[in-house]
């Protein structure tokens, strides 16, 4: 090797040097020490699982109505009713108490205001329920929820009605009674 430049005796040896590298880096096993890591932490990890319930056994119930009160019976209907009749604010047991109108037995969808009238001073409504017309006046009760008449002008009739709302409490209401134009 004695024509050959300094320089590429250089090369060479760096060439080998780069194959010498390359190939340790592709003999033995990657990673080695990543992997011996990871082992001993694994041997390391011992997870605690809380095993799971068994179920409880069923023990179906038997009902036998020579012992006990008939559920729909209507003596625990009536008895249930009268609770909670114990339990109404007085404004509520007093209109569940009080004698009821002729308009009390239509719904309010049933009640058609059909004109106004006023006599000596005093407001009336001209309510249509069924085939039957009625005059009422303020103060008069028409429809199935205790609604009271407020107020009559000549194109409607404004009531305040008790109704339970969806927790069963009693909660007065607004409804109004419009007047009906005709057909003819």
């Amino acid at each position: 090797m004695t024509g050959v430049s300094p320089m590429l005796r250089v090369l060479g040896w760096i060439e080998v040097a780069f194959l010498a590298v390359v190939l340790a880096g592709c003999g033995g096993q990657p990673h080695q020490d990543l992997r011996a890591w990871m082992s001993a932490e694994r041997a390391k990890l011992h997870p605690h699982v809380t095993p799971i319930e068994p179920p409880k056994p069923f023990t179906p119930a038997t009902y036998s109505l020579a012992d006990r009160t008939d559920p729909f019976s209507a003596t625990k209907l009536q008895t249930g009713v009268r609770q909670e009749m114990n339990q109404l604010s007085p404004e509520v047991m007093a209109q569940m108490n009080r004698p009821k109108e002729p308009l009390e037995q239509f719904s309010l969808d049933q009640i058609q205001m059909v004109g106004s009238v006023k006599i000596n001073g005093d407001d009336y409504a001209l309510l249509k329920a069924g085939n039957l017309l009625y005059r009422a006046r303020v103060g008069e009760y028409a429809g199935q929820h205790y609604g009271r008449i407020t107020k009559i002008d000549e194109n409607q009739v404004v009531l305040q009605e008790l109704v339970q709302d969806a927790t069963g409490d009693w909660v007065q209401r607004t409804a109004t009674l419009q007047l009906q134009e005709s057909s003819k």
